[in-house]
């Protein structure tokens, strides 16, 4: 009777110890993946170097900054259509993006597509 009841606490004890290492496992998974995100949300950079290709891109009145990230990743002028989406939100270009056809390059960061993409588009009278 005591073997059994030693055996089930070593058995209790064992799972429990898997499962602590199986939560710490997951956290520190999650931390990684949380870390690498948010470096790349800063720090990504251009998928070409210059001088690049120029694509077109047709932006639509009222399209999200998922949709526009989507589409700048369809056209493979960024590397991950989302994380683009969040730099879209957390920067200065947040509302300022203006529906309208665009020429961006393969050079160009997430943040200097924005750029363009705010741009007041001047007319010149010839």
């Amino acid at each position: 009777m005591e073997n059994s009841k030693l055996m089930l606490n070593i058995l209790y004890s064992a799972l429990s110890i898997l499962i602590i290492v199986l939560i710490v496992f997951v956290l520190l998974k999650a931390g990684d993946v949380a870390y690498d995100l948010g470096y790349r949300v800063f720090t990504e950079p251009a998928l070409e170097k210059a001088p690049g290709r120029d694509l077109k891109v047709k932006v639509k009145k009222g399209m999200s900054a998922l949709e526009l990230g989507n589409l700048l990743e369809e056209k493979r002028l960024v590397d991950n259509g989302f994380l683009f989406a969040i730099q879209l939100q957390i920067s200065d270009y947040k509302d300022k993006l203006k529906a309208g056809e665009y020429t961006l390059n393969t050079s160009q960061t997430a943040k200097e597509m924005m750029q363009v993409m705010s741009e007041e588009i001047e007319e010149t009278a010839e």
